[in-house]
This record gives C-alpha cells, structure tokens and sequence, in this order.
C-alpha cells in the first residue's frame, strides 16, 4: 500500500508538472487514475476497507489550505482596492443568480415534499468556482489573468461557504438571522485579528527547528473552532493569507516594526514554500479518492446527464454576461470556472434531511468532469491563439525591417 500511494503521488506529480503544456487539467487526470485504481482493485479482488469518511476531512484540510495558499500569493494596496472590489462582486452576484435560479428548477421539478429552502441548500454547491483547480490551471496566463482568478476564486468559495451554512443551518431566515450573521461576520473579524498577530509573531519569534507544523495546525485548529459555533472561518483564512503576503505593504503601522518585518519576510517566504507542497500532496490524495470512489454507473447516469448539460450552459452564461458588464476580458476566463473540491466537500454536508434526489452524486460528478473538460478546451484554444498572435508579431516585426 505504502509503494502504491508513493507511485500514484509521484504520477499526481508528474500530471501536476506537465499540465501546463498539456493543457489538461490534472484533476481529470487525478479522477481518471483513482477510477483505474479501483477496477485493478476490483479484477484482483483486493478490498479496502470503506475510505468515504476520509474524503470530507480531506476536503476540509485542503479548503482550509488552497485558500490560504491563493491568499498568500495576493497583493494588496490602494490602487487594487477597485480589481478587488470588481473581482468580489464578479464572485458574488452569480452565486446568487444562479443559487437562487436552480433552486428554482430542483423545487418545480423534485419531489413534492421539496421546499423552495431544501432546494435552495442544493443548489449553492453548484454555483461555488473551485479555487482548488482554478489557481493551479492558470499559470501559463498573464498575471492580471492569474490575478483576477485567484481573487475570484477564493471569494466564491468565501462567499459560497457562508451562503450555504446561512441557508442550511437556520431553519428560518429572517432579519433576526440577518442580524446574527453580521455578528458573526464581527467576532471572526475581531478573532482574525488576535490570531493573526498571535500567529505572526509566533513565526517571527519561534527558534526552534519546527516552528510551520504548529503555525498550520493552529490556522486548522482555529478554522474548526470557529465553524463549531458557525461563523465564517474562510475569512479568517483569506485575511491571514493576505496579512502574511502584503508585510512590506504594512511597514509603516508601528505594530509591524514589532514584529521584526524583514525576519518575518524571509520565515513567510519558507511557509509559503511548505504550503505549496502540503496543498499538492491533500489536493492530490482528495482527488484520487474521489477517483477511487466513484462508481460506473454515477458516472454513466443517463437521467441526470440533461441536468447537468442546462447546468453548464446557464453557468458560462452567466459568467459571460458578468465578465462583460465589468469589462473582464472573456477569452479565456469564461472557460475558467471549475467545479470540484469545494461543490463535493458541501455536498456532503447538506443534513439528510434537507436532502433533494435530483442534485444527487451523479449529477455533481458529470458537472465537474464537463466543467474541466470545457476549461481543458479553453485553454487550449487560448494557447494556440496566443501562440498565432506571437507568430504574426514576429512576422509583421520582420517585415517591417525589411521595409
């Protein structure tokens, strides 16, 4: 087993180093290749014991992860607050439309003890962009593009995380709700805050020659507390990400020359380095069992393929009508708007009870296969136009010398 796993990592790594030239994003790759496990499993008779548990603490470490590695790599000043704020309500508005307009669909169309809520909690998963595989497929773009992408997102899996828990947890919404959500917006502000500094100067004063693991096992354990009493925890990953990436643009607050900036930079530069490699190894095993776990005929399922089709097609809608009114250039970051790691890991959250059978695990499998086949596409479409465009440069430079 111990050979298998290394063998079957050091494949998610070789998927991971040549997806940028082969434009096919390594999660498919990732999917395919636990499936494959499975079958070789399957023809040799060797079982397994039950793995489903492991898949939603997986998901859950590497949200926690993929947040705070996109965050890290953010920069944040006064001439981006206007991209931020575009980039916020690009990842915002569409949850809404879309959540609210499928919700629609599932409660016309499901069962007839479905309520318009039920369906509501059903359909947000569907709207959150994965930030898990859109960060990772965008570094052949500009940086503007990587840029927005990253922002993007991340705020939708921020804004999409906090969305479904406001609907599935409160049995009634109301202003009172509202209320309590501003709250709690409040508290895991105030607790970002102390955490963050506490943190930071842990990272900076800490000598000894482990000092990350304890940093990244308190982030886990304070995301954790935080959801057991229902705030929103994301944000405390986003804002501690963006602290620690954004030090030289905080060196003029006094607080910060505590905290021994430049020191602080070079242990910053090392945690990122250390989070790169931990997210690829959580991202790589949660796709692999998500691979492994899958089963033919979830895959293969012909009632639920027509749902996911209209899915996808009212999505990239949306996001063409959105990319165009904030004049977003469309090609090709229409196409880059997975679905995986973050739909999957609410999914399995939604209570029993407020489970509806038309937004079942075939059709979030189809969603996220056709989403990532039509941004595999995308890019490669991107690439080769981008790659006709230098050609042509080349050509009308060299006749203009001739000239």
């Amino acid at each position: 087993m111990i050979i298998t796993l290394c063998v079957l990592l050091l494949l998610a790594y070789a998927f991971d180093f040549s997806s940028s030239k082969t434009k096919i994003p390594s999660v498919i790759l990732l999917l395919i290749l636990g499936f494959s496990v499975k079958q070789l499993l399957n023809i040799f008779h060797i079982t397994l014991p039950d793995l489903t548990p492991v898949l939603p603490v997986l998901g859950t470490i590497g949200l926690i992860l993929i947040v705070l590695e996109g965050s890290l790599e953010l920069e944040l000043n006064k001439s981006k607050l206007a991209f931020v704020g575009k980039t916020s309500l690009i990842a915002f508005l569409p949850i809404l439309i879309f959540s609210f307009g499928l919700a629609y669909a599932f409660y016309y169309y499901g069962a007839p003890s479905t309520t318009y809520k039920m369906a509501l909690s059903n359909a947000i998963p569907f709207a959150i962009i994965s930030s898990a595989i859109a960060i990772p497929s965008v570094h052949n773009l500009t940086s503007k593009s990587r840029e927005f992408v990253t922002y993007e997102s991340s705020m939708s899996d921020i804004f999409g995380v906090i969305f479904f828990n406001f609907v599935t947890l409160n049995a009634v919404i109301n202003t009172e709700r509202f209320v309590n959500l501003f709250f709690q917006i409040l508290i895991i502000l105030v607790i970002t805050f102390i955490a963050t500094i506490g943190l930071a100067f842990l990272l900076s004063k800490i000598k000894h020659h482990i000092k990350f693991a304890p940093i990244i096992l308190m982030v886990v354990l304070i995301y954790e507390i935080s959801k057991v009493y229902h705030l929103p925890a994301l944000i405390f990953i986003l804002l501690f990400g963006l602290f620690l990436g954004n030090l030289d643009e905080l060196k003029r607050y006094k607080f910060i020359e505590r905290l021994q900036p430049a020191i602080l930079n070079k242990e910053v530069r090392r945690f990122k380095e250390l989070t790169y490699e931990i997210v690829f190894l959580i991202r790589s095993l949660f796709f692999l069992l998500f691979g492994y776990l899958l089963e033919t005929s979830e895959l293969l399922n012909s009632k639920t393929i027509i749902w996911a089709l209209l899915i996808v097609a009212s999505i990239f809608v949306i996001r063409f009508i959105f990319l165009k009114i904030f004049k977003i250039p469309v090609n090709p970051l229409v196409f880059i708007a997975p679905r995986g790691l973050i739909t999957i890991l609410l999914f399995l959250t939604i209570p029993l009870s407020q489970k509806e059978a038309l937004a079942n695990k075939s059709l979030i499998i189809q969603v996220i296969i056709i989403m990532a086949l039509v941004m595999m596409f995308g890019l490669m479409f991107n690439s080769k136009k981008q790659e006709e465009d230098q050609l042509n440069a080349k050509k009308n430079a060299a006749t203009s010398i001739e000239d």
